[in-house]
């Protein structure tokens, strides 16, 4: 009767932003948000991945995904920004370089 049943993640490795990663994307997205383009976000920290999710809309699905796997620190990079479709548009192993690919939406043209 008095088995304690472990909280789910405690005890195991999980994958999780750090404060300094998370201030580089929640820098982008605050000047999403300024610029009327995103308007929520979802964090997941799971025993494999790390993912920032970005919505337009609260009950959407995310338009895009910023994940951390470092079991491909050594290959293609640990940081990667994916489309809703699935589409991979940036993988590398600097989270700066990576997100440009998102802050290109923020340039427009001025008429």
């Amino acid at each position: 009767m008095n088995s304690l049943t472990p909280f789910p993640g405690q005890g195991s490795d999980v994958v999780a932003f750090h404060r300094t990663e998370l201030n580089v994307i929640l820098s982008l997205y605050g000047r999403m948000v300024a610029a009327g383009e995103w308007r929520d976000y979802g964090i997941s920290s799971l025993r494999d991945v790390a993912v920032f999710s970005v919505f337009r809309r609260t009950a959407e699905h995310p338009l895009y995904r910023i994940e951390k796997r470092p079991k491909l620190r050594q290959r293609q990079g640990e940081y990667a920004v994916i489309t809703l479709e699935g589409q991979v548009l940036k993988r590398g192993h600097d989270l700066k370089t990576v997100l440009r690919v998102l802050e290109r939406k923020l340039i427009r043209a001025v008429e």
